[in-house]
Parts: C-alpha cells; sequence; structure tokens
C-alpha cells in the first residue's frame, strides 16, 4: 500500500472543499472496498477524507412522502429500518443478500453505490484492464468472461456492476443527492448516474471531481408485492450472476430491473410495460441488442427463467 495522508472533516462543505485542495483525495467511509483496493495498489489515493462525521447516517420522510436515506446509513441499518421493510421491502431483500453480516455493518449507501466492478481481470493487476490503466486493453474480451456483461458493454469494457442494493434502487426510482465542488447540490436520478463504458471505462459515474454523495431519496411508496432474486454461485458471500429486482402490482404491472447483466442495474421503463404478458416479453425487450460471449449466454436464458419465478412467486 502506497503512503497517503489523512483528514476528517466535519461539513459536507468542509469534504469537498479538502477534495479540491488534493487533487488526488478519495472519500473514504466503512473503506469495505477502497481499503481492499489500495492495498493491491488498483487505487493509489494520495490523500483520505474521512466522511465519518457528516453526520449523513439517517433516514427521514421526504415531504413528498417518500424515504430520504443519508450517505453514511450503513446497509444493515438500513435493512433494518421498519419504514424501509414495510414500503420498499425489495431494498431489505436486496441489501440482505449482498456480501456478509459484519460487511453490511460498515458498508454505507454512498459506498455501495461507487463499488466497483469484481470483474477478475479488474483485480488482477498483472494483466490489462482499461479500468485501472486507460489505454491498457481488455484482458476480459477473449478471456473468461462466465460472470461478465451480456448488455451495455464496449470493445474496451466488459465488466458488470456489483451492487446489490443498486438494483432495487433502480427499480424505485432512487434519485442521488450529492455536494459539488463548489458547494452547489445536484439531484442525480439512478437511472442516469452510471456512465456506459464506451471508450472511457475508468469514468464509472457522471460525478464530477470532488463532488460528495449526501444522500439518496425513494420516492412515495409503490405498494405491490416486492421480491428480488439473486443468482449466485453459492448460497452466501457471493456476486450475482444474475440478479432480478421486481415490484408487481396486482394487476400485473410493475417494474423490473436485472443485475450481473451491464455496467449498471439495467432496467427500461418499455420492458416495464410488458410485465402483464410474461417473462419472456419482458426478457426480450430488457436484453434486446444483447451481445453475449459463449461463455456468458447463459444469462439470457437465465434472465427469462428467473423472471418467470419471480413472477409465480408474486401469484402465489
Amino acid at each position: 500500500m502506497k503512503a497517503f495522508s489523512y483528514q476528517r472533516v466535519h461539513t459536507p462543505a468542509e469534504a469537498v472543499r479538502a477534495a479540491s485542495e488534493h487533487p488526488g483525495a478519495r472519500f473514504i467511509a466503512g473503506g469495505t472496498n477502497l481499503l481492499d483496493l489500495m492495498k493491491l495498489e488498483i487505487e493509489t489515493p494520495s490523500h483520505l477524507i474521512d466522511v465519518n462525521g457528516l453526520q449523513l447516517d439517517t433516514i427521514a420522510p421526504t415531504a413528498e412522502g417518500g424515504l430520504r436515506i443519508g450517505a453514511l446509513v450503513r446497509n444493515t441499518d438500513l435493512a433494518a429500518d421498519e419504514r424501509v421493510r414495510r414500503d420498499y421491502a425489495v431494498l431489505t431483500r436486496a441489501l440482505v443478500a449482498g456480501a456478509s453480516g459484519q460487511l453490511r455493518n460498515r458498508a454505507t449507501t454512498a459506498g455501495n453505490l461507487l463499488q466497483r466492478t469484481r470483474c477478475p481481470y479488474f483485480y488482477d493487476t498483472t494483466r490489462p484492464c482499461n479500468k485501472r490503466h486507460p489505454g491498457s486493453g481488455c484482458s476480459a474480451i477473449g478471456g473468461v468472461t462466465r460472470q461478465l456483461a451480456v448488455i451495455g458493454a464496449s470493445e474496451h469494457c466488459i465488466a458488470t456492476h456489483p451492487s446489490d442494493m443498486a438494483v432495487a434502487m433502480m427499480a424505485l426510482d432512487a434519485v442521488v443527492e450529492t455536494v459539488r465542488a463548489d458547494g452547489s447540490s445536484r439531484q442525480l436520478p439512478l437511472a442516469g448516474f452510471y456512465r456506459a463504458p464506451g471508450s472511457t471505462p475508468h469514468l464509472e459515474t457522471v460525478l464530477e471531481k470532488g463532488e460528495l454523495i449526501a444522500a439518496v431519496s425513494l420516492p412515495p411508496p409503490l405498494g405491490g408485492t416486492h421480491v428480488y432474486r439473486k443468482v449466485r454461485d453459492r448460497a452466501s458471500y457471493a456476486f450475482a450472476l444474475l440478479s432480478v429486482a421486481a415490484v408487481v402490482q396486482a394487476d400485473g404491472s410493475g417494474r423490473v430491473a436485472l443485475g450481473g447483466v451491464a455496467y449498471t442495474p439495467w432496467r427500461l421503463p418499455e420492458a416495464d410495460a410488458l410485465l402483464p404478458q410474461g417473462a419472456a416479453a419482458v426478457t426480450a425487450r430488457l436484453l434486446q441488442g444483447a451481445t453475449p460471449t459463449e461463455d456468458n449466454a447463459y444469462k439470457v436464458t437465465l434472465a427469462e427463467r428467473t423472471l418467470a419465478s419471480v413472477l409465480l412467486q408474486v401469484k402465489g
């Protein structure tokens, strides 16, 4: 691990000011992903800004009837919140499907959204990777791709986004609230938060340099039946080969987001509209234009079958 300096901050304004003063700075809270990446020298920040003192760890109702989740709310606390369990059950189910209890006790809402891909070539520092070193090449293309993206990828990167929480939040139409380096704030719909890899896969979100996530807002409850189904190689402590977050109403309408298939949780409103027609119609629209490899073509069939199972569960 390379040497770095360390600073505690106490307000969002102080945090973004510190980030602007240190070009190589990174924010740190739980550190459940960042510290591992630093040990491998995949991430080499010259300055760490500890944001645990920002008092962004509460969950509060919004004037519109939704919930505002502070950036520092731990995954365990978010999953256990009575309002989340009652009104946004798909989120609770996604959170408890991820990681271990110990990690969920430390991992934060903002950190979960910002965790980096688990592509094996990203973690193998002996191999070229455009996410680690832009322009060096993508070892996954032509390599072992069983876990990797089937849609939304590019000739420069075929990695997937690893979060379970983000898949549920995509189905719920979450909005990310931020503080910019100049002190202004903005709201970013999660649907537009992650950048497509294109020719710059190292740029993973639309956050500007030094921009801090302050909270995530959920709209008023959708009602209906909430299901999160995660398919993985072992029963626990594994990232999704594919996951489905679904919120389905009594008339069969609803929303569906897929995890494990793209650089972002994958959802299309036009596919949501096909839910009453069944899993085959929804999956065909969601994965229209997919370009799977021989190793991961199974994900297309797996998506349809998993969604069909979810819809059967909804019907009882």
